[in-house]
């Protein structure tokens, strides 16, 4: 059976690069019904925190990737020293000033990688080095290599080594990491040599690198994947990106869900180039799902942000809401962008930029205003089409153009000069704030 493992280390949020490797572990597990463990590597007890670990678990069910194992390293230091014992007692390891070391004999290493093929390594890769950057000679002028520190000297292990020993002890049966880790590979490998273990399979996944060419960072879109929820960015909009960075459904299909990818799902077709982060395609593509979404469930999401900001509360009309959802859906890519244009919506007073009131809000437009104003307050029905027909009628009266109106009036109400239709507006925005805007924009 593939087992197959995701192994954050809580000294940080779960930024997107780790997503990813997660989402390649939990959809190769899931297209070869095979088991998907979340193993958190919390060895480094000083910079490891809870804050981190509840924010990963927290993220990647948000992110819909259910685990069937969950473990802690953190609680596993005994298994550990025990098979570094073993090592001590069969002579292949060694202690120096309370470490102890695996010993690094001369020898050539090959791995087959799913993605990349077959890779070699040579265990000269592991010369030690002088302060200098000399390679360290020995009495007969050979190289030195550097042998592998297994336990540190205040107890706890190291990294390669409980990698080792856990995926050895649960089983897995491939290693999906991203290829900065190649590195650790030839390490590992001897380790399992040595604890007379068989290696499982490795796939080392392409980096991900930002538009400008470098290693992806916090300009470029390496941000933890709290902060896109934060941002509004629908989970499924985000798997459904982090998929196509590596891999692809073929047929230039690009919108596409977890349940529909894993059923073609292989790990052999992941790209071995770096895969480029784009936040404009990852809009893109949560602008993709929030259209296909019903009203309904787009106010599910939103509700926690709106409430978040005081903008709604648990009498909020409902129905109010949907309308709302419904005028501006096609219109933002995220439900953070929402907010940004409904704003004004659920504010008292708003605020508008003074290019814009010197463009539109000009002393010509005083007298439209002032009896757009009377004439709203009085109106028995306050949808669209009576709106409209109101505003049409008074400015023919007035002698003016209605393209000439449309724009000032939008402002005066909305603090912006783009938006969908003027008349739907007015009628979610509700009588009293149109009309005291509407008074309230020369004054």
């Amino acid at each position: 059976m593939v087992k197959v493992r995701f192994a954050p280390s809580p000294t940080g949020y779960l930024h997107i690069g780790g997503a990813r490797t997660a989402l390649f572990n939990w959809m190769y597990a899931k297209s070869q019904n095979g088991t998907f463990v979340l193993r958190i590597e919390d060895t480094d007890l000083e910079r490891s925190k809870q804050e981190y670990v509840d924010e990963i678990l927290d993220s990647v069910a948000w992110l819909g990737m259910s685990w069937d194992e969950l473990y802690f390293q953190s609680k596993r230091f005994d298994i550990y020293r025990a098979h570094a014992e073993k090592l001590l007692k069969a002579g292949l390891a060694y202690k120096d000033n309370g470490a102890i070391f695996l010993k690094v004999k001369k020898q050539e290493i090959k791995i087959y990688d799913l993605i990349r093929g077959e890779i070699n390594f040579d265990t000269s890769y592991f010369t030690a080095h002088n302060d200098d950057g000399a390679p360290v000679l020995d009495k007969e002028g050979q190289v030195v290599l550097k042998d592998e520190v297994l336990i540190k000297a205040d107890g706890s292990p190291t990294y390669n080594f409980c990698c080792v020993v856990d995926d050895a002890l649960m089983e897995m049966t491939c290693i999906i990491r991203g290829e900065d880790h190649i590195s650790n590979t030839p390490k590992q490998i001897l380790m399992y040599e040595a604890l007379g273990y068989k290696p499982p399979k490795f796939a080392h996944l392409p980096l991900i690198m930002g538009k400008d060419g470098g290693r992806l960072s916090k300009r470029t879109g390496a941000v933890a994947v709290s902060e896109y929820r934060k941002m509004g960015f629908l989970p499924q909009a985000i798997d459904n990106y982090l998929m196509l960075l590596g891999w692809a459904p073929g047929n230039n299909q690009e919108i596409m869900n977890l349940n529909s990818a894993i059923k073609i799902f292989s790990i052999k077709k992941i790209n071995k180039a770096a895969a480029v982060f784009d936040m404009d395609k990852l809009k893109w593509i949560n602008t993709q799902y929030l259209k296909q979404m019903n009203v309904v469930d787009v106010a599910s999401f939103l509700k926690p942000f709106l409430k978040e900001r005081g903008f709604i509360d648990e009498s909020t009309d409902e129905m109010w809401l949907q309308k709302i959802i419904g005028l501006y859906k096609g219109r933002f890519s995220t439900l953070d962008e929402f907010l940004e244009r409904t704003d004004f919506i659920f504010q008292e007073n708003i605020i508008i930029d003074s290019s814009l009131v010197l463009k539109h809000l000009t002393n010509d437009k005083k007298e439209i205003f002032f009896q757009l104003a009377q004439a709203y307050e009085t109106l028995e029905s306050f949808d669209s089409k009576s709106l409209e027909a109101v505003f049409r009628g008074l400015v023919e009266k007035c002698g003016l153009k209605a393209s000439d109106v449309v724009h000032p009036v939008r402002v005066s109400l909305t603090g912006k000069d783009v938006g969908p239709g003027l008349f739907e507006t007015m009628e979610i925005l509700g009588r009293v704030k149109t009309v005291n805007r509407l008074r309230q924009a020369f004054r």
